[in-house]
């Protein structure tokens, strides 16, 4: 229930910042046409936001046949969890880490790329997949990755808004400086709208990954070698598409300094100490 109260006021949030730039687009009938057009697209993005995402990172679906050792864990931890197979899918891409997306654990997904299978070892993969599983099972998945694609929508209506200009409610032009605000603001909002769920929700996922493998060190020594290595390894798709970082297990954006003071996700140092202390603690 408080998952879906969560998504209630996510979308709603993001209709009311869809409505904000459609003003200044033009006046209160552009509000209006914005409302709407937030409108649909929340129900859009409710069907088929998963595909959208997984279709921009190229994820191609694996099987039994076609990557078996991947796929027989996933299927174990999934049992494990007392959750529906989900699909299970690679992304050819050498920097290492996952998500996992989807409506319900009824029509849900899990993505790795290429590089984490590479670089980190069974044991370690079992973790972070017992992650992803845990996002499932904690039904926020939804959120995730709505949250992701209006988040995009959001940045391209408010650059749109800033070259275009914007007009009053009888027409005339506005202040042009007031495009290049919301141009900067209208995302900012948005993406403070993800941090205000996203770091708790990457908590409990890893406390729930820990149960679900039953090795809370091996979800731990995962997030250290993927936080060693991932920034060092650029993603284009993320780079381009930055509002889905926040569906990664680990932020998939090179960017340093100021951009990691709105980071989606916790301090890898603080999740590695909370894995540490489960395990010292037998508390899963």
């Amino acid at each position: 229930m408080f998952n879906w109260l969560k998504t209630s006021l996510l979308m709603a949030a993001i209709v009311a910042l869809f409505g904000l730039i459609g003003s200044y687009l033009g006046g209160p009938s552009g509000m209006m046409m914005a409302l709407l057009l937030g409108g649909v697209m929340n129900v859009f993005a409710y069907w088929f936001s998963d595909k959208m995402v997984l279709r921009m990172y190229n994820a191609q679906e694996v099987d039994e046949a076609s990557a078996p050792q991947f796929y027989a864990m996933v299927r174990d931890l999934a049992g494990r969890a007392g959750l529906p197979m989900p699909r299970v899918y690679l992304i050819d891409e050498p920097q290492p880490n996952a998500f996992a997306t989807g409506r319900n654990p009824e029509h849900a997904a899990v993505a790795a790329t290429t590089g984490i299978l590479q670089m980190l070892s069974a044991r370690e993969i079992r973790g972070v997949m017992a992650h992803e599983l845990a996002h499932v099972r904690h039904r926020d998945i939804l959120l995730s990755t709505i949250s992701a694609t209006m988040a995009g929508a959001i940045s391209s209506l408010a650059n749109f808004a800033m070259f275009f200009g914007g007009r009053d409610s009888e027409g005339r032009p506005v202040n042009p400086l007031a495009g290049i605000l919301l141009a900067i603001l209208a995302p900012l909002a948005a993406t403070l709208i993800q941090m205000a769920i996203s770091r708790a929700r990457e908590f409990e996922a890893d406390r729930g990954g820990a149960e679900i493998c039953g090795d809370p060190n091996a979800l731990a020594d995962a997030l250290t070698k993927i936080d060693a290595y991932a920034r060092g390894i650029p993603m284009a798709t993320a780079e381009e598409h930055p509002a889905t970082a926040q569906m990664m297990i680990m932020n998939p954006l090179s960017g340093e300094g100021l951009a990691g003071l709105f980071s989606t996700h916790p301090a890898t140092e603080e999740r590695v100490a909370r894995l540490r202390e489960m395990a010292g603690g037998r508390r899963y």
